[in-house]
């Protein structure tokens, strides 16, 4: 007499095209990672903890980010989900650079969860160190358009918090500023595997 088998077995589809549910997933996670950045900006009013956002959102954002590699099995969903972030950076007024960083750290943190098999917890963290090195996309127009950028934080701001920005803002703190990201990064993807540790056994992931 065969014994029935009550376990349940979870088949998930890796490779190929991007499908609907797939871009559903990358809208609702770019919305909720947003909501995330947004509410840690929102400290920017002060400009120490504007300087420190590049380590805060890191640390923040490892839980959102997190639950949404247990969702991803195809290439191309992280460089997606970077690039929208980073479009919508622009369209709030935080320059065109976060586009291409945006692009960019979406690109390597893609590869380097498709090199783990969709299936590796040390290189989802990894992953998320690479994808937080966009933040920096945010700074680069106080370094690089700096003559026409600034004017506008001013007449947004003032001219009192832009001169104590830019003492934090010095181009020697920009290498810092992305080991900042990066770090931060690998530290809130631990936060976030250990939060989400149901999840990842739930999506194959050791």
């Amino acid at each position: 007499m065969a014994s029935n088998d009550t376990s349940s077995t979870v088949t998930v589809k890796m490779g190929g095209r991007l499908g609907g549910k797939d871009l559903i997933n990358i809208g609702i996670f770019t919305a909720i990672y947003f909501v995330v950045v947004f509410a840690v900006a929102c400290l920017g009013f002060v400009p120490v903890l504007m300087a420190a956002i590049c380590g805060i959102i890191p640390l923040v954002a490892g839980i959102p980010y997190m639950l949404f590699l247990t969702r991803v099995r195809k290439f191309g969903m992280i460089t997606i989900l970077g690039l929208l972030t980073g479009i919508i950076m622009f369209i709030t007024g935080m320059g065109y650079f976060s586009i291409a960083t945006g692009l960019i750290c979406g690109l390597a943190a893609d590869l380097i969860w498709k090199s783990g098999g969709y299936a590796s917890a040390s290189r989802a963290i990894l992953s998320h160190g690479a994808f937080s090195c966009w933040i920096i996309g945010n700074f680069l127009p106080f370094l690089i358009t700096a003559d026409t950028y600034l004017p506008t934080v001013r007449a947004q701001y003032g001219d009192a918090y832009v001169d104590e920005l830019m003492t934090y803002l010095q181009p020697e703190m920009y290498p810092v500023l992305l080991i900042a990201c990066f770090v931060t990064g690998i530290i809130g993807g631990f936060i976030g595997r250990a939060i989400l540790k149901k999840h990842f056994k739930r999506a194959g992931i050791a």
